[in-house]
């Protein structure tokens, strides 16, 4: 399945340690996401990858037996898909 590339911010419940731990846990055993963000003092958790969000966040809330909010859901370029250098060969502009 093609999935497109997505930046996704979640409200979840991150009461203690335990809950922190167990969100990570489960983000962690997720293939399909690059990478993720926990604030655990705004009860957020961003992820990038490339995935389905409501596939994530159900996977999430069945694994963490937690409440998911999606709080935002973004397109984003994918990791090296977007051509904002151009054809100019990747060079830094000078300051």
């Amino acid at each position: 399945m093609d999935y497109r590339f997505y930046c996704m911010t979640l409200r979840m419940s991150i009461d203690c340690n335990g809950c922190y731990q167990k969100i990570r846990r489960a983000l962690l055993q997720m293939q399909e996401l690059e990478s993720h963000l926990i604030d655990r003092k705004h009860g957020r958790v961003s992820v990038w990858g490339a995935f389905s969000p409501q596939d994530v966040a159900i996977k999430i809330r069945k694994r963490t037996n937690r409440r998911v909010e999606i709080l935002e859901l973004r397109e984003a370029a994918g990791p090296g898909g977007g051509d904002e250098q151009g054809a100019g060969g990747g060079q830094m502009p000078p300051n």
